[in-house]
């Protein structure tokens, strides 16, 4: 089988840095990602070189064909070739020595087969020759790209002891790629091997589950992993994929994009303690911390109102993981909340002097011209009018 005719092949610049490391004689192979996903027909954006070129010669040839290399990991073999502004990993071949489960010490080689062997999924251990396109496959990648199934390279076991990680990767690169139910053997090492990911760090935890709760449709795979106690070990919380289920529907119903936050929330318990510890332990940014507790939340019961007090996203997640219609979280995808066109000045303007009371009488006529639906200055303006009249009378 050959790599197909595909645009990323033949990006500006390709050409050049295919021939600085000698892709021509087979030094250099365009590897993973970029191979599995042009077989797969999926548009690739990230592409990765592997070469049996050392991390010097690869950027000593790159200085030398006045291409921009980085050394971002030159360690571990990797360098950051750039090319007319895209970022293109190109790695030397490499052999484990030894691993934790967390970090692994690599040997540099020559040897195809063994950087190969090092990878975690077949479909992931493909690798493709620029000229021409060949692709070798040492592990049956082939065969499980063509029949949607994502299988550990040898003993899954092992692959796990290697990188803890891989026990998250397995059910996300499943939801992603798989049909049907996934790889027993997979699943049985991974249910065995859950406790594992108490070794990682929460960042590194939290980034496969977003990763795995953006896809289009997680909520079966999600259900399997909570099914066979795989998130419990860090995530005791998650007990059932039932609103996730729920939510997704809704989401597609509403033809609202996806986001892996609202699909959390729909994953956790409804209680502001307990998300606030769990978004600590995962080490979420701020944002994230502030939408997950956002989406939680009950809000304003009035859809714009809630728009315009919290933001329209958090608004949606608060739609779509309720029972309100969905119709709602469409409308407010398309509105822009307005600002109210009056500010304080025109308060003191009409008779109130400066001080607390002007920020008491700004909230009551936010309040009004919520209620009315966000009407344009002029009804402001009579708003403002009568609220001012009133308070100027219970002065008397």
């Amino acid at each position: 089988m050959k790599l197909p005719e595909t645009d990323w092949r033949i990006w500006p610049g390709m050409d050049k840095l295919l021939a600085a490391l000698e892709a021509a004689s087979g030094a250099t192979r365009f590897v993973g990602g970029c191979v599995r996903d042009s077989l797969l027909g999926i548009e690739v954006s990230d592409v990765d070189l592997a070469t049996r070129l050392q991390p010097e010669a690869v950027m000593a040839r790159l200085g030398k064909a006045r291409i921009k290399a980085v050394p971002t990991g030159i360690a571990h073999g990797t360098v950051t070739a750039v090319i007319h502004g895209r970022p293109i990993e190109v790695t030397t071949l490499r052999r484990d020595v030894s691993t934790d489960g967390r970090h692994a010490i690599v040997a540099f080689t020559d040897d195809w087969r063994q950087d190969a062997a090092r990878r975690d999924f077949t479909i992931n251990a493909l690798s493709a020759e620029p000229e021409g396109g060949a692709i070798h496959d040492y592990f049956g990648g082939l065969a499980d790209i063509e029949a949607h199934r994502v299988r550990f390279i040898g003993d899954p076991l092992q692959r796990i002891a290697e990188d803890h990680l891989r026990i998250l990767r397995f059910f996300r690169f499943h939801a992603r790629f798989g049909a049907g139910g996934p790889d027993p053997a997979g699943t049985e090492a991974c249910a065995t091997r859950a406790n594992d990911l108490m070794a990682l760090s929460r960042e590194r935890i939290a980034d496969e589950l977003l990763k795995l709760l953006a896809l289009p449709d997680p909520a079966p795979t999600v259900a399997l992993m909570i099914a066979r106690g795989i998130l419990k070990p860090v995530l005791p919380e998650i007990v059932s994929a039932d609103r996730l289920i729920h939510l997704v529907s809704r989401e597609v119903a509403a033809q609202t994009a996806p986001h892996p936050i609202r699909r959390l929330a729909a994953l956790l318990p409804r209680n502001a303690d307990s998300a606030t510890a769990i978004a600590a332990r995962l080490r979420l940014s701020k944002a994230h911390r502030a939408r997950l507790l956002g989406a939680l939340g009950d809000g304003p019961i009035e859809p714009r109102e809630a728009a315009y007090r919290l933001g329209a996203p958090v608004a949606i997640d608060q739609i779509l993981l309720g029972d309100g219609h969905v119709e709602a979280a469409r409308d407010l995808a398309a509105w822009t909340p307005p600002r109210l066109p009056i500010k304080g000045g025109a308060i003191v303007a009409r008779g109130i002097g400066e001080g607390p009371e002007v920020a008491r009488l700004m909230q009551e006529v936010e309040a009004r011209w919520i209620a009315e639906g966000f009407p344009n200055k002029a009804r402001v303006d009579e708003i403002a009018d009568t609220v001012v009249a009133q308070a100027l009378r219970s002065r008397q």
